[in-house]
């Protein structure tokens, strides 16, 4: 205890070191004035992209979150709040995001809203809502055709699910409801005609309707035999090219359907997006965006070496990158880590956008595959679902 005392009284008899040698003591940082904020440039960067965060651990709180994909220190520009199982679309003429949520009174219970709010895209501030009736509004773990554009983006198709199915035809710029359309048995939400949409259905075929000025249905149309729901399932997340959607099925072929014309019109013969060795048992699609496309029309799908039966959204670890046109593979990409949603900027110089199942976005160059950087587990906790603006 002496010695410790001893010690003691010593360590404060010695002299303090002056702060004058300010490369060991830096001079102090300048005052920051608070609230500091930055509004977003008119025009989003093609590197920008919309991360949708599902927050598993809150999922009240769900997010999306802009990403600068070319930063390596500041990739996060800023959050729009996404309330409970949200979707997006982004209208970069309007300058405007719109987010479909819901809400109750008493946070987890009370009275339900369902809504459409308007974000402003250089604030990042709510500038308006639309209320969508009745509380049906389809609340699901995110999926981007459940809530799309129509008639040149003009009017927005929300998905019902109560458990009966129908679309809830919105004006977004008049800023209101017109009109619900019943869809029994068939589900998600594909953009079809001037102004229409396209659903797949549980008997395997594909149901298009035509919407007239109004917003009530016009007519329909329905092709039987697009997809055989219990051999080859197709993923409900197209890549789109042009107006024609490319879907991939559980087990690894491509379907190609047409969706300018007032009736969706499926391509002739699928394709394999090929086979490899390796797979145990087989390679397959897996994740949750699964599929993308590039602005030269090629198509990048996400796949597994341990698919098998219910591995659908498993994610994968290589992207294999295949020509529609040429009904054939042109290369594979290596990932980092196992994938759940992948997306291609348009950007002069593409990448390739990985949403891994750790919460780790990783960047790669979509021409080359070779790996670009990391953005780390930094601006979203469970992304999910890319939207490239």
């Amino acid at each position: 205890m002496r010695s410790i005392i001893a010690s003691l009284l010593l360590g404060a008899a010695m002299p303090i070191p002056a702060f004058a040698d300010t490369q060991k003591f830096p001079a102090p940082l300048p005052e920051e004035t608070l609230p500091s904020v930055q509004q977003l440039p008119d025009k989003w960067p093609k590197s920008w992209v919309l991360i949708h965060d599902l927050n598993f651990a809150s999922i009240l709180d769900g997010k999306l979150a802009l990403v600068d994909t070319h930063s390596v220190d500041r990739p996060l520009k800023g959050l729009v709040r996404a309330a409970q199982f949200a979707n997006e679309l982004i209208a970069p003429d309007r300058g405007e995001i719109y987010t479909a949520e819901t809400f109750y009174s008493r946070l987890t219970r009370g009275a339900r809203t369902d809504a459409i709010t308007i974000w402003d895209m250089k604030t990042l501030q709510p500038k308006g809502e639309i209320i969508l009736p009745d509380g049906k509004r389809q609340l699901s773990v995110t999926y981007p055709n459940v809530f799309q554009f129509t008639n040149g983006g003009k009017w927005a198709l929300v998905a019902n699910f109560t458990p009966a199915q129908s679309v809830t035809v919105v004006d977004l710029e008049g800023r209101k409801v017109l009109s619900e359309i019943d869809l029994p048995g068939c589900t998600q939400i594909y953009p079809s005609g001037q102004r229409g949409f396209s659903s797949l259905c549980a008997d395997g075929s594909v149901f298009s309707v035509t919407l007239d000025d109004r917003g009530q249905a016009a007519s329909s149309g329905s092709v039987a035999g697009v997809q055989d729901i219990d051999r080859q399932p197709l993923f409900g997340t197209p890549a789109m090219v042009g107006r024609t959607a490319w879907f991939v099925s559980y087990h690894g072929m491509v379907q190609g359907i047409d969706l300018s014309g007032p009736v969706a019109r499926p391509l002739p013969a699928a394709f394999s997006v090929g086979k490899a060795d390796g797979g145990t048992p087989q390679w397959r699609p897996g994740g949750w965006q699964v599929i993308a496309s590039d602005a030269k029309g090629l198509l990048y799908v996400l796949m597994s070496a341990n698919g098998k039966e219910g591995s659908h959204k498993d994610g994968g670890t290589e992207v294999w990158v295949v020509d529609p046109v040429r009904k054939a593979r042109l290369s594979r990409i290596a990932l980092k880590g196992q994938g759940l949603a992948i997306a291609v900027t348009r950007e002069d110089a593409p990448q390739l956008i990985v949403a891994r199942a750790d919460g780790v976005v990783d960047v790669h160059d979509a021409a080359t595959g070779a790996f670009v950087r990391t953005l780390g587990a930094t601006v979203a906790a469970n992304p999910i679902v890319i939207t490239v603006p």
